[in-house]
């Protein structure tokens, strides 16, 4: 038996559990139950660039599949406080998520600059260490909302021009906006015909 180091933390990530895909059992799952402190949570927050992370759990298994293969599988919970995206009022967000991540061994990402997506987007090719802390952090900023709204929160319209000139409104843009104007004006040159 050969010896191997242990698996090494993630110095950048504030949470970090790293597993090394050559020593886990290939019979049976390994289970996982991450539930970050306060200071971990306070950190990831800063990380994603959101207000405050609160009640956060990463719970699930990487079971064998096969000989060589992996997959993650877990349920992400979350409470996470974001700034409005129009008012900066604070928006709290509870988020429950599957977390699915299959590890093919000898898969291959393709080297061309421009490659087709492949069907599968849970696969990726075998590491020889899985940060089940990176896995966390990543899946809660794909959960996270891109522009989270307080309630009644609206986007309000602003239009910019030089002076003298009338401004573009949203309604000038819009491909048939003048439609019922042309038809009014219709309407009344047949009616004075």
């Amino acid at each position: 038996m050969t010896y191997s180091p242990p698996p090494t933390p993630n110095a950048d990530l504030p949470i970090s559990h790293p597993l090394r895909m050559a020593t886990l059992p290939s019979r049976k799952p390994t289970r996982f139950d991450m539930q970050p402190d306060k200071e971990q949570c306070q950190a990831l927050a800063v990380l994603l660039d959101i207000t405050a992370v609160r009640g956060l759990r990463f719970k699930g298994e990487m079971r064998p599949i096969g000989s060589r293969d992996y997959t993650l599988e877990a349920e992400l919970v979350a409470s996470v406080e974001q700034p409005c995206a129009v008012t900066n009022a604070p928006v709290h967000t509870k988020i429950n998520e599957t977390v699915i991540r299959r590890y093919i061994f000898g898969m291959e990402f393709p080297d061309a600059e421009e490659a087709e997506m492949p069907e599968d987007d849970t696969a990726e090719p075998m590491p020889e260490i899985v940060d089940l802390g990176a896995v966390l952090a990543e899946a809660l900023a794909l959960a996270l909302p891109l522009y989270p709204r307080a309630k009644g929160a609206e986007l309000q319209e602003t239009a910019f021009t030089a002076p003298g000139i009338a401004p573009m409104r949203d309604a000038d843009l819009r491909p048939f906006a003048g439609l019922a104007d042309l038809a009014a004006k219709l309407a009344k040159s047949q009616d004075d015909a």
